[in-house]
């Protein structure tokens, strides 16, 4: 199974296996990762890193501590540079917007407290609007399996960094797919865990309302460890939620059904070979115990449409765009012709589609007394940097097609590895369930994915 050079040695597991056996130390790890960036093929998937001497400092200071009292010990990281971290800037792909913060995001604390180290900042498509890693004044973003595709977005220096075995983790954003379609496009998990159940205080806004920070990890039980750890409910934010008391940790057992969109709303843009792929995936849960049930996704394509052609347009600009407003040659064209329109939308429009929204809601919360899980592509297609240049929001919102609605919806959803085509790009399928399901998603995905 084709993956990123070294990503294999950097798994959570096998680290902290090493670091509790004594077999190697933090600063051995971090040593072998700096070295190698030196011979490393840049991908534009970094915008800033943190100062070598302070890494090391960081993985010296680990060994006074025992391997054993902290759960993700001397395990290496990035943040996607719409998070804050402390004395770094924060440009959410924005040069003139950069500002320093002068404290972590909590979701950046809590990692670092329980022992990760971070080594840098990852590049993401301008103020994380975009699914293609090519909206950056920095240039595209390129695919850790081939520089000529893209590598999905809006987090795609995390998706890469991770691929490509420079960290064991990375965190990202995700409002309509910006952690899942960037994991399918590098043969990664990608988590998009439940709104409000991971602090989004100190994150640049993209929908404030509707914001994630996900992980992505080589596998689900990586993306789980993390997951432990961030998770957390924030008084400081006003969209924090605390978990429910119980959640099932385990897959679905011993049949489950999962659900599947009617054969005429599967959209693949001409790619006969994530059809092919795609269909395997829906074999391969077969194959796990699961009873596939066809079901129809009107509702969910419908309220997708609601992110990209509706009244959260209006949040969009809340976010950036009085910035965009005084600045406007600061900001790429094509992010302007997205997010000014937003200042357009009267409150009218935004309570029709809260009401046409919560309509949508009831229809698919009623899905789930049918199914247990459902499958869909993460992305129907992929395309080259070329082609999505040439044709920028087309192409976009075709990426988005299967990921978009989740937020609106409060779901949680899990990208995972599910093959390659025959020219060696990845394929990923995305696992999705009512909110507070992630722990469930994660343990199917650790049976489904391919490796």
């Amino acid at each position: 199974m084709p993956q990123g050079p070294g990503t294999a040695t950097l798994g959570i597991s096998r680290l902290l296996a090493g670091y509790r056996a004594r077999a190697f130390s933090p600063e051995e790890i971090i040593t072998q990762l700096l070295s190698a960036r030196a011979t490393r093929q840049d991908r534009r998937e970094w915008l800033a890193l943190v100062p070598e001497d302070s890494v090391r400092a960081r993985a010296r200071a680990l060994a006074q501590l025992s391997p054993a009292a902290l759960p993700l010990y001397g395990i290496p990281f990035a943040v996607k540079d719409n998070i804050d971290v402390q004395d770094m800037a924060t440009t959410a792909g924005c040069p003139a917007y950069a500002y320093t913060a002068s404290r972590s995001a909590p979701v950046v604390e809590r990692l670092i407290a329980a022992g990760a180290v971070l080594l840098g900042k990852t590049a993401l498509d301008q103020f994380a609007t975009g699914l293609s890693g090519t909206r950056s004044p920095a240039g595209a973003c390129r695919n850790s399996f081939d520089a000529r595709f893209i590598s999905g977005g809006s987090s795609s220096g995390s998706a890469v960094a991770v691929a490509t075995g420079q960290v064991s983790f990375a965190l990202g954003t995700d409002t309509a797919g910006s952690v899942r379609v960037p994991a399918a496009f590098n043969n990664l998990i990608g988590l998009k865990p439940t709104c409000g159940s991971v602090s989004t205080r100190g994150v640049v806004p993209a929908c404030r309302s509707l914001d994630c920070v996900g992980v992505l990890a080589l596998d689900a039980s990586d993306a789980a460890r993390v997951l432990a750890v961030v998770r957390a409910f924030d008084a400081e934010d006003p969209y924090s939620r605390a978990a429910p008391p119980s959640q099932p940790a385990s897959p679905p057992q011993p049949a489950f059904r999962f659900g599947v969109p009617e054969d005429a709303q599967l959209q693949f843009f001409g790619d006969e070979e994530y059809r092919r792929l795609f269909a395997a995936a829906v074999a391969r849960l077969g194959a796990l115990g699961g009873t596939a049930v066809r079901v129809d996704l009107a509702p969910f394509f419908a309220a997708g449409e609601l992110l990209y052609e509706g009244a959260w347009l209006a949040e969009r600009y809340c976010a950036v765009g009085g910035f965009i407003d005084e600045r406007p040659e600061a900001v790429l064209p094509v992010l302007r012709a997205i997010i000014a329109p937003g200042r357009l939308i009267p409150a009218t429009a935004a309570f029709r589609d809260q009401y046409r929204l919560r309509g949508l809601q009831r229809a698919i919360d009623a899905l789930w007394q049918r199914v247990d899980v459902l499958l869909t592509p993460t992305a129907g297609t992929i395309y080259t940097i070329a082609a999505l240049e040439a044709d920028p929001i087309v192409l976009n919102s075709n990426l988005s097609l299967y990921t978009r609605a989740t937020n609106l919806l409060d779901l949680a959803s899990v990208a995972v590895p599910a093959g390659f085509r025959s020219d060696g790009l990845p394929f990923g399928s995305s696992l999705t369930g009512p909110a507070w399901s992630d722990a469930r998603l994660l343990a199917l995905a650790e049976l489904s994915q391919l490796r």
